[in-house]
Order: structure tokens, then sequence, then C-alpha cells
């Protein structure tokens, strides 16, 4: 028996909406106190592997989750950019061979396109991707979000760094 559309609307439509918010409200972070509120927040204050005070990774163009130059997370930034990579021509051709061609410009969503050289904020499972296929990019380490080493041995970090 067919059970009526407005019936099943008036059991779903609540479901969805009630999923999308608790998913849209909910915060999960180790240190909720490392976060500002309101949308689009960045971390107040972080710390890159050194433990030391978070530099910019780049300007020009300006990176990061929040367009802010930093390598900056919170609990929105799924894919966890945080690692300060100076990305080079076997890296990009590798991402774009996957899909993620950082390499053409996208004004519309603010991005003008990458060439070696540059600094950019990429997410830590891209970068360990890169590293395990042999073509990972160098990291300035000073700009590198201290969360990368919950993930990644520092060693490991430091074997990419510029420095």
């Amino acid at each position: 028996m067919r059970k009526p559309l407005g019936l099943l609307l008036l059991i779903f439509v609540p479901i969805i909406v009630g999923v999308y918010f608790i998913r849209e409200m909910s915060v999960s972070v180790e240190n909720e106190d490392c976060f500002s509120q309101g949308k689009g927040a960045s971390l107040v204050s972080a710390n890159n592997i050194f433990n030391e005070a978070l530099q910019p990774c780049c300007l020009d163009p300006m990176t990061g989750y929040f367009r802010n130059g930093y390598c900056e997370t919170n609990a929105t930034d799924y894919g966890r950019h945080i690692v300060c990579a100076i990305v080079d021509d076997d890296f990009l051709q590798y991402s774009k061979s996957l899909g993620n061609d950082l390499i053409s410009p996208r004004p519309g969503r603010n991005f003008p396109g990458l060439k070696a050289g540059d600094k950019w904020c990429l997410c830590i499972s891209r970068w360990i991707e890169a590293v395990e296929a042999g073509v990972g990019p160098k990291i300035d380490p000073h700009a590198t979000h201290e969360n990368c080493t919950k993930v990644v041995p520092i060693q490991t970090l430091l074997d990419y760094s510029l420095d």
C-alpha cells in the first residue's frame, strides 16, 4: 500500500532539518576555548609545530581556509587546511590528476590559481597522500599548524621543512 506523499514529507522533512541543524550547531573540538564564536570564526590563537605562535603562510595569493593568510582551522574546516606548503609543479600536477586542480583560477571562489613556488594551506590528508606518492611539497614549519603533529610525526614534518 502506497503512503501519501504528504505523510512521508511530514515524517522525513523534520528528520532531515533536525540532522542539518544538529550538524551545523554542534562543535566537536578538543578545546572549545581555542575558537572564537560566530560565522566563519577562525582560531583566536594558534601555534605552529614548534609550539610557537603560528606565522602567516602567504598573503599573496591569500591562503587559508578563512583566506586570512594563516593555516588556521575550526570545526567547519572538514579538510583541515593546516599545512603551509610551498607547492611545486610535481605536486600541482599530482593534485590535478586526482581531481583537485589548484592551477586554474576560480575567481568566483576567491582562488587565483597556483604556480610553482607559491605557498598554500593544504589539507593535511592531501599532503600525506602526496608524501606517500613521492611528490610531497616542502613546508614552512613556522606557518604549519600544530595539529599536524597529531597525525604526522614531527620528524617527517621537519624532513619536508624549508629550514
